[in-house]
């Protein structure tokens, strides 16, 4: 079984925050259809309570473990969690990350994880990337997270925005060892 902690900050893109967490919740556990059991912990920011919240008119899944209580196994790495995702992440919280400034459960866990050499994975929500942006995101990818842009692919030709969130979270859990990327959500060349 992996332990996965889903973390939400307060970027645009709350779509992927609650398809990701529906998609765990809905993994069986079995290990069938290509899956892993998976046992996830939540938390949110209270700024992505509130986003969440305005971009999708719902309140955020519970239950939340607490952002302000460092009081948690994860942030211990005698207990670091298997997977982290930040989805999706500010530049402010991927800057407090690079620079060591933990200052909350998310940055201590985003810490714990690199420290343990465990999986991080942080999906950015902002374009452009000033330079700043760019030096704390190879800083993180030096330290050894995966730095996933919310850059969902239209190859697969989505009939909605649900579609395209789908296929992005699809590609995510892949990367995080939890469900291999379906076959439809996959490039395939055509014979012209």
């Amino acid at each position: 079984m992996k332990r996965v902690v889903i973390a939400v900050t307060g970027a645009s893109g709350q779509i992927y925050a609650r398809k990701i967490i529906e998609r765990l919740r809905s993994v069986g556990g079995d290990g069938s259809d290509n899956t892993c059991s998976v046992q996830t912990e939540l938390i949110f920011t209270d700024t992505a309570k509130n986003v969440y919240h305005d971009e999708l008119g719902e309140q955020p899944p519970q239950p939340l473990v607490n952002n302000n209580n460092y009081y948690n196994r994860n942030a211990s790495g005698s207990n670091a969690a298997d997977v982290m995702i930040i989805i999706p992440c500010t530049m402010g919280t991927i800057g407090r990350i690079a620079s060591g400034a933990t200052t909350d459960l998310i940055s201590r866990i985003a810490e714990v994880q690199l420290k343990e050499r465990k999986t991080l994975i942080i999906v950015p929500r902002e374009t452009p990337y000033s330079l700043i942006h760019l030096r704390n995101l190879t800083t993180l990818t030096e330290a050894g997270a995966i730095i996933a842009p919310a850059s969902p692919s239209f190859y697969m030709h989505p009939a909605n925005l649900e579609q395209l969130a789908d296929n992005f979270v699809s590609r995510i859990l892949d990367l995080a060892g939890v469900a291999q990327l379906p076959s439809n959500y996959r490039w395939k060349t055509t014979a012209k």
